[in-house]
């Protein structure tokens, strides 16, 4: 949800000079999150870009695949598409969009993208007599899809659909449950990549660290609708969170909410929290709250660096 493109920019070359596997840029109702992908395909040289992620309901399936094909050129190869259900606060206010069976959306635009990535005609329903056409591509049956996922039926979805996994606001112990359950049910077929982790902040004063960490979970768990709150009651965190929700901050009573889905604090509080989620994720994803200055920004970033 950053707004400064020049300070996204600047944060994926300094991730790809560092040797991070994957930069993700993510979209709301701010920029338009495939423009900046396409900035930071020439930019980088190495680290894969990720969309994390497009919304199936603001994009059609045929948008999304010359999209996606467009940016694995431009980045030669570099890029994995992320897509998700969205909420239903952003697909009403945002897109004037009724926000109906969402899973069900999520499952049929994967697929739907999937068969154009591979190279298939597309599949017609509101016009079934026009002439279907294929991607003006090259097809790209190998680019990745990763999908956004916490609910029973989603979560389904990327477990017959997805080639990686992104859950936010799953604990660790049930991300491991669900990861595992995931790969039971793929069978044979390729195992799923979980990619997952908390919000990062470093900053040597730890009370503003852990304040910036709690205005970047109040904005999710307050401002963002029902989605996040009602995943995180099922997780046994529902006092928590209604105490955020009603004062827009995370108190003391709430610590919890940071201590599982944040990692804040000087470097070495920061790299301890994150080996947490190393041991239970493939990879570890380091979430910049928007609106950091760039000091803090750079040192979270210097901080998380994969080890040499």
């Amino acid at each position: 949800m950053e707004l400064r493109r020049d300070v996204i920019v600047r944060a994926a070359v300094l991730a790809d000079e560092l040797g991070y596997g994957f930069f993700s840029v993510a979209e709301g109702w701010g920029l338009d999150s495939t423009i900046l992908l396409a900035e930071l395909a020439v930019a980088t040289r190495r680290i894969t870009l990720v969309a994390g992620v497009l919304s199936v309901w603001s994009r059609s399936p045929a948008t999304i695949a010359m999209t996606t094909a467009t940016l694995h050129r431009l980045s030669g190869g570099r890029f994995v598409l992320g897509l998700g259900a969205s909420s239903r606060q952003l697909v009403e206010g945002w897109h004037d969009i009724g926000y109906e069976r969402p899973a069900a959306r999520l499952r049929s635009v994967t697929s739907r993208v999937r068969a154009l990535l591979d190279g298939e005609r597309v599949a017609l329903s509101a016009v079934p007599g026009a002439r279907a056409l294929r991607l003006g591509q090259p097809p790209v049956p190998e680019l990745p899809i990763w999908l956004a996922a916490t609910g029973e039926r989603t979560v389904g979805a990327a477990a017959d659909l997805a080639d990686g996994w992104y859950p936010l606001y799953l604990r660790r112990d049930r991300v491991c449950e669900l990861g595992a359950s995931m790969n039971a049910r793929r069978a044979a077929a390729r195992p799923i990549t979980v990619a997952a982790g908390p919000f990062a902040v470093v900053d040597p004063d730890v009370t503003a660290a852990r304040a910036a960490a709690a205005a970047c979970t109040a904005v999710y768990l307050a401002a963002m609708g029902d989605s996040y709150p009602r995943v995180l009651a099922g997780q046994g965190l529902a006092a928590e969170v209604e105490l955020v929700r009603s004062t827009r901050t995370v108190p003391g009573e709430a610590q919890i909410l940071l201590d599982e889905f944040t990692a804040y604090g000087t470097a070495a509080m920061v790299r301890e929290r994150l080996e947490r989620w190393d041991a239970a994720v493939d990879v570890t994803m380091v979430g910049l709250p928007p609106g950091l200055p760039w000091p803090r920004i750079e040192a979270t970033i210097r901080a998380a660096a994969p080890l040499a």
